[in-house]
C-alpha cells in the first residue's frame, strides 16, 4: 500500500536525497541498490506516483545509453580501432609527442563512443609501451582519461550524462538538446585542454619509474606463510634473511587472528604466522623458493596445484559486490573462480591481511584464474572496470570491422544531419549489429549494462521527486537568492559549481539528474530558456578532474598509474577551472 503524504513531502524527499548521498560516499552498497531503494521509499510514502516513480524507464535517453553501450562493445569486441595504437605509441618519439596523439585520437574517439572501452583498450598498450622506452606509465595515463572526459563533452552522443539531461528537458516539453549543441562549449574546452596536457601536464604528472625488464608492480601487497616445522620458527627477521630484501620488505604480520606491525629486524616469527609483503609480486616463487616460505592464500584447486595459472590483473569497479567487503565475506574464489593472489592500493598502506582487508573501489587485484577468466569478467558489467591478462592486450574479432565502422559512421550521421532522432539511429545501429554478428548473442544482454541504466532509470525518479515535493523550487530559490544580486554570469556559475561538487561526492549521471529540475526552475523563474542552465549541469557534471572517483575513467588508470588522490587533483585543478571559465562565458 502507497501512503499519501499529509505535510513536509519537501523535508521527507531532502532526508531521502541526503541519505543516499551519503551511503553513496560510504560504498555502503551498490549504487543500484542505493538508488532503487530511495526511489521505493519516496515511492512508498507517497511523495511521487507509480507513473512518475516508472518514468525514467521508458525516458528515451535510458535506450540510447544501452544502445550506444551495445554499439561501443561492437567496436571494441571486433578491435575497429586497435591498430591505432601502433601509431599511437611510437618507439622512439617523446613523451609530449605521444601524450599529443594519445590524447587527441582519445577526445575525438570519445565525442561518438563510449569511453570506457577507449581507455580499457588503451591502457594495456600504454604499459607495454611503458615497459619497452622506460618511459613511465604515469605521464600518461592520467592525460589519458581527461582526454576521454572532455571528448564526452563535444557531441550529445559523447557521455551517458548528456542524453540524460536531454532526455529530461524532453520529458518536462522541452526541446531536447541537439546533436552538436555542447560542441560550442566542448571543441574549445578540448583544444585548450589538448594544449595544455601536450605541453605541460605530463611534466607536472609525478614519475612512478617502470623499468624496461619489470612490470610497474612494485606496491603490491601480498601475503606468504611460515610453514610449520620451518628453521624460521623463534628467528628474527633479520636471522631469517627477510630485512633489507631489495624486492620487497614484510610490512605486518598476522598472528592468531591479530595484526602485528610494523614489524622490526628483531621481531621474531612463528610458524603459522602470515607475512604481509609489499613490493613485486612477480618475486613470490623466489621467496617460497629461497626462503622456505609458502602461499597464504589457497591454490584455485587441488588438481590445479602444478598447473601454472595465469595471472590477471582487474580494476575493481565502483559497482562491485566486493566494495566495502572482503575476499573472504565475498567468497571470492567461489564466485569468481580465482584466488586474489596480491592487492594494490595508491592511497594506502594497507594493515590487514590479504583475506581480510575491506576492498574498495580503483583497487587493482591480481588474480589467478584459468585461461577465459578475462573473456568472462570483461563481459560480466558492474564488478570491473578492466580485466586483462597479464601482459596481453583485451581479445578482438577484427572480421567485421569494416561493417562495425561503416554503421557507426551512418548512425553518427543519422543523428547529427537529424534525419532521425538519436534513440532511433542508436537503436537501429545496435539491432543491426546484433543481426549481422559483430558481437556475440551471448554479451548483449551483459554489454548493454542493466546495473547502469537502472541507476539512470531510477535516479529520474528521484528527480521526478525534486520536482513533485517542492523540495527543487525551495532549493532553486535559495541559489537564486544567493546568485542574482550579482547578474546572469553568478546564476550560471553557481548551477555549475553545485552539479560539480556533486559529480565528484557521488555519480556524473546522479548529479545530472538531481539538478535538471533544480537548473529548469531557476531558468523559468529569471525568463531563460532552460537550455541556458541545463547545459551547464550537462558540462559541470562530466567534469570530474579533481578526484579518482568521480568518473570511471579515473579509477580505471589510478591503479595501473600508480596515482594517488592528489596527483588528480593537482593535474585536474587547471582543467576544472578552464572548463568552469569557458561554459559560463560561452553560455
Amino acid at each position: 500500500m502507497i501512503y499519501e503524504v499529509p505535510y513536509l513531502p519537501e523535508s521527507i524527499t531532502l532526508v531521502v536525497i541526503v541519505a543516499l548521498i551519503i551511503l553513496l560516499i560510504r560504498d555502503v552498497l551498490r549504487p543500484v541498490l542505493l538508488f532503487v531503494g530511495a526511489l521505493a521509499v519516496l515511492l512508498f510514502v507517497g511523495i511521487i506516483s507509480p507513473a512518475q516513480a516508472f518514468s525514467g524507464f521508458s525516458n528515451t535517453a535510458v535506450f540510447t545509453v544501452g544502445a550506444l553501450f551495445i554499439v561501443a562493445a561492437a567496436v571494441q569486441h571486433t578491435g575497429a580501432l586497435d591498430q591505432t595504437a601502433k601509431w599511437l605509441l611510437p618507439a622512439g618519439k617523446s613523451t609530449t609527442s605521444v601524450v599529443a596523439r594519445l590524447t587527441a585520437f582519445t577526445s575525438f574517439a570519445s565525442a561518438f563512443l563510449n569511453n570506457t572501452p577507449i581507455v580499457a583498450m588503451l591502457i594495456p598498450q600504454i604499459q607495454r609501451w611503458s615497459q619497452k622506452t622506460g618511459i613511465s606509465s604515469s605521464k600518461i595515463l592520467i592525460p589519458l582519461s581527461y582526454a576521454a572526459i572532455i571528448g564526452g563533452i563535444v557531441t550529445l552522443i559523447g557521455t551517458s550524462t548528456n542524453l540524460i539531461v536531454s532526455g529530461m528537458l524532453e520529458e518536462r516539453g522541452y526541446e531536447p538538446f541537439r546533436f552538436f549543441e555542447l560542441t560550442w562549449i566542448g571543441l574549445p574546452a578540448a583544444v585548450l585542454v589538448f594544449l595544455y596536457m601536450s605541453l605541460f601536464m605530463h611534466h607536472m604528472l609525478p614519475e612512478y619509474q617502470t623499468t624496461k625488464t619489470e612490470d610497474n608492480d612494485d606496491k603490491y601487497q601480498y601475503d606468504l606463510e611460515i610453514p610449520q616445522n620451518s628453521n624460521f620458527h623463534g628467528k628474527t627477521l633479520t636471522e631469517c634473511g627477510l630485512r633489507d630484501l631489495k624486492i620487497a620488505y614484510v610490512a605486518h604480520v598476522k598472528r592468531a587472528g591479530h595484526i602485528i606491525g610494523p614489524v622490526g629486524p628483531s621481531f621474531r616469527v612463528q610458524q603459522g604466522d602470515k607475512l604481509t609483503f609489499i613490493g613485486s609480486p612477480q618475486y613470490q616463487d623466489i621467496l617460497m623458493r629461497d626462503y622456505g616460505l609458502s602461499r597464504a592464500v589457497p591454490e584455485l584447486h587441488e588438481q590445479d596445484t602444478n598447473a601454472n595459472l595465469p595471472i590477471f590483473q582487474a580494476v575493481v569497479a565502483s559497482s562491485s559486490r566486493l566494495v566495502g567487503k572482503s575476499l573472504k565475506e565475498t567468497n571470492f574464489r567461489e564466485r569468481f573462480r580465482g584466488v586474489v593472489v596480491a592487492i594494490q592500493r595508491k592511497e594506502e598502506l594497507i594493515q590487514q591481511s590479504l583475506g581480510h582487508m575491506k576492498i574498495q573501489a580503483g583497487d587493482l587485484l591480481l588474480i589467478e584464474a584459468k585461461q577465459g577468466f578475462d573473456k568472462q569478467w570483461n563481459s560480466e558489467k558492474g564488478d570491473f572496470y578492466l580485466v586483462v591478462k597479464k601482459g596481453d592486450a583485451l581479445t578482438t574479432d577484427v572480421s567485421k570491422v569494416p561493417i562495425v565502422l561503416g554503421i557507426t559512421v551512418v548512425m553518427i550521421l543519422l543523428a547529427a544531419l537529424n534525419f532521425v532522432p538519436i534513440v532511433i539511429a542508436s537503436l537501429g545501429a545496435a539491432i543491426l549489429l546484433i543481426l549481422l554478428q559483430c558481437l556475440p548473442e551471448n554479451k548483449v544482454i551483459k554489454e548493454a549494462n542493466l546495473p547502469i541504466l537502472t541507476v539512470i532509470a531510477a535516479a529520474l525518479g528521484i528527480g521526478q521527486a525534486l520536482e513533485a515535493s517542492g523540495l527543487a523550487s525551495i532549493i532553486s530559490d535559495f541559489l537564486l537568492l544567493i546568485a542574482t544580486g550579482f547578474g546572469i554570469i553568478t546564476v550560471i556559475a553557481v548551477v555549475y559549481l553545485v552539479t560539480n561538487i556533486l559529480t565528484e561526492v557521488i555519480t556524473n549521471n546522479a548529479a545530472a539528474a538531481l539538478m535538471v529540475p533544480i537548473a529548469i526552475i531557476m531558468a523559468l523563474e529569471m525568463n531563460l530558456d532552460p537550455h541556458a542552465l541545463a547545459i551547464p549541469v550537462a558540462v559541470a557534471a562530466s567534469a570530474s578532474f579533481l578526484s579518482p572517483y568521480g568518473y570511471q575513467t579515473n579509477l580505471m588508470v589510478m591503479g595501473p598509474g600508480k596515482y594517488k588522490f592528489l596527483d588528480f587533483s593537482k593535474a585536474g585543478l587547471p582543467i576544472s577551472i578552464l572548463l568552469f571559465g569557458i561554459t559560463t562565458c560561452i553560455v
